[in-house]
């Protein structure tokens, strides 16, 4: 990268850090319990609601006691219930179809970060009608209010429910749509722990440590805020202490709430201080190839950290710190180090791989430069790097044949 692009990017990242405090970002107001939605509708006398989930939470009748307590209490549920990892285009038209064609005054999102994007660009789609999701991709494209919206997430990772942003994937080109704005931020959230007990261990790993990933990018990029860092080292240090807890037993209450706890607070950090090359070069994984994110985040974190190098070993000390994994006598280098090494551990306690699955050499050109495009100018990386520098994370992650 030569030297006036990236004075672009920092001029770029600075400016939009002076700006952050004057932008409208809002926080949801939380409910901790699913039947909470109903006299929340009633009092926004919306009497007819679209619940967008997935297949697997509606045929595993997660969804019915939300649903049959909206029945008894007069409100008419539509349920969409066809979003796929990954939300599509395609996934986005037909529910915003069902909005319409049902008359629906409102929007739940039930489900992990797939759900809620999903709901948020179909949000999108209801206030911009005429307009296209390529048309409102990328930042500050959103500006009507969308619906009344609210998030009830099954997974804590994504943060998505307090977040400015919604993915979505384009199939025929294999690219992710990046919607960013503060209206796209749900009017409400529901952390309830009860609604992540079915959720399965492999997603309960690799979700928890997308969420880790929110934290640590948050952290150590250079738009950080006070509150920010907090909310990085609130979540990392929870994160790690109820990660696999949850993952070995479902129900624990505790855990589980605590993880819902650290993704809303990670939710928060990332969304004023963003994120960094791991979420881009995981955003252009899942549009080639339908990697779930989570799983992409976690695989590629601890690489991505050791590229960085010596730029950023002070601030992941402060984060092993918060994890309980290092003190403060201990070295910069030797607190950064032991951070990394307990990431990777973490991934091959709870069954995450070292590699991905079905990347092609010929895809990983375009793919970085989808990514470097993702992040620069806006993600204010400690470390900025080029296209062809990105490429290299392929390689890395790329299983050997």
């Amino acid at each position: 990268m030569n030297f006036i692009y990236k004075s672009f990017c920092r001029t770029f990242q600075f400016c939009f850090r002076i700006a952050m405090p004057f932008l409208p970002y809002r926080k949801p107001i939380i409910f901790t319990n699913v039947k909470e939605c109903v006299p929340l509708f009633q009092k926004l006398h919306a009497k007819r609601i679209l619940l967008v989930t997935d297949s697997f939470l509606r045929s595993s009748g997660i969804t019915k006691p939300l649903e049959d307590f909206m029945a008894q209490n007069d409100i008419d549920c539509t349920v969409y219930d066809r979003t796929c990892p990954n939300p599509t285009v395609k996934n986005v038209e037909e529910a915003k179809h069902l909005y319409i064609e049902n008359n629906c005054q409102g929007i739940i999102a039930f489900g992990g970060g797939s759900s809620m994007d999903c709901a948020k660009a179909t949000g999108a789609c209801i206030a911009y009608p005429k307009k296209t999701l390529e048309q409102m991709k990328g930042l500050l494209k959103v500006w009507r209010k969308l619906p009344p919206l609210i998030a009830i997430p099954t997974t804590a990772g994504t943060g998505s429910e307090v977040t400015v942003t919604a993915v979505i994937t384009d199939p025929e080109t294999k690219h992710k749509y990046t919607m960013n704005n503060f209206t796209m931020i749900p009017y409400y959230a529901v952390l309830d722990p009860a609604v992540t007990y079915s959720l399965p261990p492999s997603l309960t790993a690799t979700t928890g440590m997308d969420a880790l990933t929110h934290a640590v990018e948050a952290f150590i990029g250079n738009s950080t805020t006070k509150e920010t860092r907090q909310l990085s080292l609130d979540a990392t240090k929870l994160i790690f202490k109820n990660i696999q807890i949850a993952y070995n037993d479902g129900t624990n209450q505790t855990a589980r709430a605590s993880m819902l706890k650290a993704a809303y607070k990670a939710g928060i950090a990332f969304s004023k201080s963003y994120v960094g090359y791991i979420h881009a070069v995981a955003h252009s994984l899942g549009g080639q190839y339908n990697i779930p994110h989570g799983l992409a985040n976690s695989v590629l974190m601890p690489i991505v950290l050791e590229k960085y190098g010596k730029c950023i070993h002070k601030k992941l000390k402060q984060l092993a710190i918060a994890a309980g994994i290092a003190m403060e006598s201990d070295s910069a280098e030797e607190a950064a180090n032991n951070f990394i090494s307990t990431i990777r551990k973490m991934n091959k306690q709870m069954g995450i791989p070292e590699k991905l699955q079905g990347i092609k050499k010929e895809d990983i050109k375009i793919m970085a430069k989808h990514a470097a495009h993702e992040a620069n100018p806006l993600y204010p990386v400690p470390k900025l790097m080029s296209a062809k520098q990105l490429e290299q994370f392929y390689y890395d992650v790329m299983e050997e044949k």
